[in-house]
């Protein structure tokens, strides 16, 4: 099954932290104010969607007992629709707006394109 948003194993074991110490998680992908275009993690609720967001993915993580939904703005998407997005977890400070901030982490995206097959099995859902 394609999806469009995956995660690693140190982003997993972060996520599982996290959500041990908070509670249930969502993401949303920054465009690009604040912290470049760093994935940012709430507790779900605390970042308010709506009609002008896209939920890419609800990731279903091992050890967390609830999906952890990740969202994007419309308008990024637009521009994103094509990418297969990876959150990944590495040393360093990232925005103090993202729960990892005070861990000494950073959740960060790594991205590819979609292949053509990808997209079409995207398409039909």
């Amino acid at each position: 099954m394609v999806t469009r948003v995956d995660v690693t194993p140190a982003a997993a074991d972060m996520m599982r932290r996290l959500r041990g110490e908070h509670g249930p998680l969502m993401f949303h992908q920054s465009g690009g104010c604040c912290d470049g275009s760093s994935p940012m993690c709430y507790l779900d609720g605390e970042f308010r969607t709506g009609k002008s967001d896209v939920l890419l993915e609800s990731l279903v993580v091992e050890g967390v007992s609830e999906p952890i939904t990740f969202w994007m703005s419309a308008s990024q998407f637009e521009l994103w629709k094509h990418t297969h997005l990876t959150v990944d977890v590495v040393p360093g400070r990232g925005s103090g707006f993202s729960l990892e901030a005070p861990e000494g982490v950073r959740f960060l995206i790594r991205s590819r394109l979609l292949t053509p097959d990808e997209i079409a099995e995207l398409a039909t859902r």
